[in-house]
């Protein structure tokens, strides 16, 4: 069984309070989602259409994928006085 795997990079944006999904490996891969999991969701669906709307992937060349998800986020917080 062949398993191909593709890294996406997941960010919090603070301004718009959602987590965004982007890939190099992925051409067209742009998404965002109130929560990780609800991103990591919408990713299951849009990785394998991208990969072959750009035919990286035909049909039945794989019968597995692997997304790698590596995310970031940054917070500022106050501290009492």
């Amino acid at each position: 069984m062949s398993q191909l795997k593709y890294e996406v990079s997941a960010f919090w944006d603070k301004k718009a309070q959602v987590w965004v999904a982007e890939s190099e490996s992925v051409p067209g891969l742009a998404t965002e989602a109130e929560t990780l999991e609800a991103l990591t969701q919408k990713l299951r669906t849009l990785v394998p259409e991208l990969l072959q709307l750009n035919r990286i992937i035909e049909d039945t060349s794989a019968r597995e994928i692997e997304i790698e998800i590596t995310s970031h986020r940054q917070e500022t917080i106050q501290l009492a006085t």
